[in-house]
């Protein structure tokens, strides 16, 4: 326990003293620390893919499934996805040092809000090594130092991963503990660091439910959650037919193992029989295991009875439940009480019923006509992105640039004096 504890104090000490040198670093600094990273990803692949084969080979020896091996999974396609999302966030404004709100006051004074970071960010993830990157960008170019504990089954991939981003910010010139990696599996790593209240500012869980509850409860910091992704896509009545098929489908079957995939369908009973049929055959010529209502059991002999569980349940996987509804307000009872908050999506023609949806679905993100998939902050505009926020303080929605800062006031006087 008390090297563990010696681990984080050191980490921690380090980070609070990069912190403050990274609070005044010029945007081209950051910058060409984020240029330097990109370019020693890409002349290290051989390295970072061998290591990530090791995970893998790891992985499979271990039981791990298939969703959580496609999230573990490295290859040429995903560090050049890794390498623009870098390019993104060089390309994307630099939030802080802005001013905004500035105005006079009787007095004579100016009052404004300039945009600062938040300061050293512990950041706490499983499976997916891309988040080394995603986070360890996010934080630098936001200004804040980050220490990151990636999960055990990507340990190799991660550690190959941080280098890159070592030898990046010693190429700038920059603080080299402005990004750190906890390098021990040991789980003791993840209830020290959430509870370091004296050199950790923010905890960020991007992980199962489990983990980001308990997290959630230990930690002695602010914890910024992303709790999980039960994301629904809705079927309204005045639906186009090819449409909704064709996003509903891609809502589940783009990729399984990820937080904005689609875990239930919601159909309007009735547009159920016209869409339901042939989106149904979709889904099983592509594998996906269907649990339903009563009402969608009699459309097809592949549904198997859905349980109430399984309403509650992210599955990560080729799994999808399907409830046939009334009414839209049905629908939206249905998301009320069992969403996570995540993403919700309707499909529909009618701009009354689209604008009601959205306006009263109460989730981080709600969508008309769009797969849920597109919830992530590279689709955003945002670069990339450090999770999710299913909370509504301090941010909610993918969590970028933006989302990484707070604001302070500042005054601007010449002399003035308060009577």
């Amino acid at each position: 326990m008390g090297s563990i504890t010696d681990l984080i104090t050191t980490l921690g000490k380090k980070a609070r003293s990069a912190e403050k040198t990274l609070r005044g670093a010029t945007t081209k600094a950051k910058n060409n620390a984020l240029i330097n990273i990109a370019n020693q990803i890409d002349n290290n692949r051989a390295t970072i893919l061998a290591a990530n084969t090791q995970d893998l080979s790891h992985g499979k020896d271990n039981g791990l499934d298939d969703a959580l091996l496609d999230r573990l999974m490295l290859d040429d396609a995903r560090l050049d996805g890794i390498i623009e999302s870098l390019n993104q966030i060089v390309a994307l404004p630099d939030p802080i040092g802005e001013i905004t709100d500035l105005k006079f006051r009787p007095s004579g004074i100016q009052v404004g809000k300039m945009r600062v970071p938040l300061g050293v960010m512990g950041i706490i993830y499983e499976s997916r090594p891309n988040v080394t990157i995603d986070a360890a960008a996010l934080c630098l170019k936001s200004g804040n130092a980050a220490i990151l504990r990636g999960g055990s089954e990507a340990i190799h991939s991660n550690l190959a991963l941080y280098a890159c981003v070592k030898d990046g910010l010693i190429d700038a010139g920059l603080n080299e503990y402005c990004v750190q990696l906890i390098d021990t599996t040991d789980r003791t790593a993840v209830t020290e660091l959430v509870k370091a209240s004296d050199y950790v500012d923010a905890i960020i869980p991007r992980g199962g439910k489990g983990l980001v509850e308990a997290i959630s409860e230990s930690a002695k910091v602010p914890v910024i959650k992303h709790l999980h992704g039960i994301c629904h896509t809705y079927i309204d009545k005045d639906a186009d037919t090819q449409k909704a098929i064709k996003v509903a489908f891609n809502a589940k079957t783009r990729r399984y193992g990820v937080c904005n995939a689609m875990e239930t369908l919601l159909v309007h009973a009735s547009a159920a029989g016209r869409i339901l049929p042939e989106l149904i055959v979709k889904y099983i010529d592509k594998g996906v295991e269907l649990r339903g209502c009563k009402q969608t059991q009699q459309l097809s002999n592949h549904v198997i009875a859905a349980t109430d569980e399984d309403w509650d349940t992210e599955y990560l996987d080729a799994i999808l439940s399907i409830r046939i509804v009334t009414s839209m307000s049905e629908a939206i009872d249905h998301i009320d009480k069992h969403g996570s908050g995540h993403t919700e999506s309707i499909i529909t023609e009618n701009y009354t019923s689209g604008r009601r949806f959205i306006t009263e679905v109460d989730s981080s993100s709600v969508m008309i006509n769009a797969s849920t998939g597109f919830a992530d902050g590279f689709e955003y505009g945002l670069g990339a992105e450090i999770g999710i926020s299913t909370d509504k303080f301090h941010v909610r929605g993918p969590v970028g640039l933006e989302g990484l800062t707070s604001q302070k006031f500042i005054v601007l006087g010449d002399g003035h004096t308060r009577a």
